[in-house]
């Protein structure tokens, strides 16, 4: 069994004045990290660098977004700088729960490894796999690969694991809600058995503690920013809407917030799918992603995210974990996530590398549990977002904060956006409907006379009485139908989309944030 040794930073300060060229990296790969703009290492990277150049056994767990992606590349390039590659045996192996992962990895050894003769090969499904044969054939210092490819191509005979001398399984507690742990455990009893083992995650739940006792030995165990803590640059936000209103909401935030970039993350494919065609078809900018791409359709997407020919990415949850894409203003939960560590992972696309995000949650009342989960893991209650957190401010930068109150020349702009959110949908609607009663006026009018003219004649001549049940004369002062045709006309006004820019006061489930019942 294994035994967990425990470590935390002693001393933050130092390691705030710690340099990449203190953990003992050879002179090559710190150019290669100065050239990429990097001087510091993070709070994961000092732990972990200098014990996996010790070629210790590793269990880290950190946030996303802290740079553990490079804790584990840097050091395996130098440990596997001297060594001879075979064919189809790669000489170390790294496992990733998605293709973006396994993509985002070897960008980071093409850029730190520009002064090694190191060879990598990519193992994903979505691509042909006769490329990744031939890479094969020809011999691999590092393997990265998603456990579905590499199983696919082990049982074919084409890969053997058994020159295997360093193993990397990041995003573990991510294949466990993918269902990997069986192909993980699977590939780690074909590796040889002295072998140095890095496991990386953001929680630790039982099952990926019981796959670090079984596989790792003697690790050194590094926790750093868990998944439980969220981003002290993103701001939060959840928005109490209804089911029916949430496309409209969303599409007014994206044109009022001073939306740069987003992501909006849902936890359906198909509704990915129609969400993108609804918001391409009202002119903005949207692409999507999710699993049903394939590989090269996917990364075509992220590359125009990325360089601009589109400003809204539509997303599953594919894109949530690892994908480092600077810029990001703001992040949209469309659906409340179902796991609470989803959360996390969703909204720390933004906020990255000391820039300023915005995340808002779209909750439904079925969402009600999801959210307290969320809060509970956060340990953080998510401001319900109202009128007052629009960024007016940024729309016109010489006014005052607190629409309507400055005194600049953008005070009143903000005048006039104050007094339009105070009128009310109902001003306008009975505005509509006091059109029909006047005209209903004359009917009873007309009939009040002609029964003040009879009421002597009925005096005098007295008419039997009718029998119980019939509708006396007046209540016929009204036209058939008046009633219904009124309700009819203020559900079609209660659903008429808010135009962009205007406020226009509290509708049911829209900008009202908040349901009753």
């Amino acid at each position: 069994m294994a035994h967990f040794r425990r470590t935390r930073l002693t001393n933050p300060d130092n390691l705030k004045r710690m340099t990449f060229a203190d953990l003992g990296l050879s002179e090559e790969l710190l150019k290669a990290v100065a050239e990429a703009g990097y001087t510091e290492p993070t709070d994961i990277q000092a732990e972990a660098i200098p014990s996996v150049l010790m070629m210790k056994d590793i269990i880290g767990i950190a946030q996303t977004g802290t740079g553990k992606t490079a804790s584990f590349v840097l050091p395996m390039i130098d440990v596997l700088a001297s060594g001879r590659r075979r064919a189809r045996m790669p000489r170390s192996l790294i496992l990733e729960p998605t293709r973006e992962l396994a993509a985002q990895v070897a960008e980071n050894f093409e850029k730190y490894g520009q002064n090694h003769d190191l060879k990598m090969a990519l193992l994903i499904g979505g691509v042909q796999m006769g490329d990744q044969i031939k890479a094969l054939d020809e011999g691999v210092d590092v393997l990265i690969a998603t456990p579905g490819r590499l199983m696919d191509l082990f049982e074919r005979g084409k890969i053997m694991l058994n020159g295997c001398e360093l193993l990397v399984i990041d995003e573990a507690d991510r294949m466990l809600d993918m269902g990997f742990i069986p192909d993980i455990e699977f590939i780690c009893s074909k590796l040889p058995e002295t072998r140095q083992t890095m496991l990386f995650s953001a929680t630790m739940p039982p099952p990926i503690e019981k796959l670090a006792k079984t596989f790792l030995s003697n690790p050194k165990r590094i926790e750093v920013n868990r998944a439980a803590t969220t981003n002290k640059d993103i701001t939060a936000f959840k928005v109490n809407v209804e089911q029916r209103a949430k496309l409209s909401t969303l599409q007014w935030i994206l044109r009022n917030d001073h939306v740069e970039t987003a992501i909006v993350f849902s936890n359906k494919k198909t509704m990915v799918r129609e969400l993108n065609k609804k918001l391409q078809s009202d002119g903005f900018r949207s692409g999507e992603i999710h699993g049903d791409i394939d590989q090269n359709t996917r990364q075509k997407e992220l590359e125009r995210f990325k360089s601009g020919d589109i400003n809204i990415l539509v997303a599953s949850d594919v894109a949530a974990r690892g994908l480092d894409i600077k810029g990001v203003s703001h992040v949209f939960n469309y659906d409340t996530p179902w796991h609470p560590d989803d959360y996390v992972h969703r909204i720390g696309r933004t906020g990255r590398a000391g820039a300023k995000g915005r995340a808002f949650t779209f909750v439904t009342k079925s969402d009600a549990e999801a959210i307290d989960n969320i809060e509970k893991l956060t340990g953080n209650k998510i401001k319900v977002f109202g009128k007052e957190d629009v960024r007016v401010d940024l729309i016109d930068p010489s006014a005052d904060k607190k629409p309507g109150r400055g005194k600049g020349k953008g005070s009143a702009k903000d005048d006039r956006a104050e007094d339009a959110s105070k009128k009310k949908p109902s001003r306008s609607r009975k505005a509509k409907s006091d059109e029909p009663r006047e005209a209903d006026q004359a009917p009873a009018e007309q009939q009040g006379a002609e029964r003040e003219a009879e009421a002597p004649k009925a005096k005098r001549e007295r008419a039997p009485r009718k029998p119980k049940g019939e509708d006396a004369p007046q209540r016929d002062s009204k036209p058939k139908g008046d009633s219904k045709e009124r309700s009819s006309r203020r559900r079609d006004q209660d659903d008429e989309p808010v135009p962009a820019g205007e406020w226009n006061g509290p509708k049911p489930g829209f900008l009202d944030f908040g349901f009753k019942g």
